[in-house]
């Protein structure tokens, strides 16, 4: 797994944090609200993670330990469990196609 550059997930951390103030100074303002919206896609892409809170936990547990640690803390880390599909159970039939 390839791990991105310790200044630039310092970079875009800070950038995302800087729009998150902003974004809380002014909630309205459109173009704030972009700027906070696309600096968390970047640290997504960044981390690997689907959600901006997800890649923000991500970098700070990143930039607090070394590399080798952090790829052993995702290997180690785990996975929600998939949702439940609706319906009968896989090898079940219902009483109507008895």
């Amino acid at each position: 797994m390839l791990l991105p550059a310790r200044a630039e997930v310092t970079r875009q951390l800070r950038r995302y944090r800087a729009w998150e103030r902003a974004t809380l100074a002014a909630p309205t303002d459109s173009a704030v609200r972009t700027g906070f919206e696309d600096s968390g896609y970047t640290l997504c892409v960044l981390m690997g993670k689907r959600c901006a809170r997800e890649a923000v936990e991500a970098a700070e547990r990143y930039l607090r330990t070394t590399p080798a640690v952090y790829l052993l803390d995702e290997t180690c880390r785990p996975r929600p469990s998939r949702i439940p599909r609706r319906g009968s159970p896989p090898g079940r039939r219902s009483r109507a196609g008895l």
